[in-house]
């Protein structure tokens, strides 16, 4: 596992994975406490491939309290009320210099993905990095220089979002580029496709584990 240097900060907004308060929309077929457990597996893999990756700093961006699943290596900082849109704008607000935020909902990310972002030469030319997810919204967001009106007052959990943040970015004249799309965890159809194309994380391990519970 590396901790190198690198000039961006990496920003992980996250919730506490507690039964009930996460991936509400996996139950069913999984149980509150499941759910929770497959909430708890994609942040740790998610914490786990920042961890490998080259950042000035890492910051988890945290809903609730940090437990056995935050790995040393982050700063751990409470969100802010409001809105998704609020508490992603004081986040940035937070960085002096290029940062890079992602969610917990997509464990399948790896060190590649977000390679072209975090290269030495990632922010020659370029003013954000966007990260668009399947189902409209986006899985990653980089800023070259933090400010908070680029994401607040964008409407959030939405089919168009992605794209009404990413117009947002353009609007204010920034030069956008992009990363692949990638598919959140929200239903257990979800679940099941992340699982099996990133067969090898504790998400997948969790969720095999956990399937076999659910058709018994």
């Amino acid at each position: 596992m590396s901790t190198s240097h690198g000039a961006t900060a990496l920003l992980v907004i996250a919730k506490e994975p507690l039964p009930g308060r996460v991936k509400t929309r996996l139950t069913p077929p999984f149980s509150p406490e499941e759910a929770a457990e497959l909430a708890a597996a994609a942040l740790q893999d998610t914490l786990r491939t920042v961890l490998a990756l080259p950042a000035r700093r890492r910051v988890l961006v945290l809903e609730g309290r940090p437990g056995p699943w935050t790995p040393p290596g982050f700063d751990v900082v409470p969100q802010c009320a409001g809105t998704l849109d609020e508490r992603i704008a004081a986040a940035f607000a937070t960085c002096t210099g290029p940062a890079l935020l992602v969610g917990m909902d997509t464990p399948q990310i790896t060190p590649a993905l977000l390679a072209p972002a975090l290269s030495p030469d990632g922010w020659d030319g370029c003013d954000a990095w966007f990260g668009p997810a399947e189902d409209g919204g986006f899985w990653a967001l980089g800023l070259a220089a933090p400010d908070p009106g680029l994401v607040r007052g964008v409407p959030m959990s939405r089919p168009d979002t992605g794209a009404l943040q990413r117009a947002r970015l353009t609007e204010f004249g920034l030069t956008v580029r992009d990363l692949p799309p990638l598919r959140d965890v929200d239903t257990a159809e979800d679940a099941a496709h992340v699982a099996a194309i990133a067969p090898h994380g504790r998400f997948a391990q969790a969720h095999t584990r956990l399937s076999r519970a659910v058709v018994r």
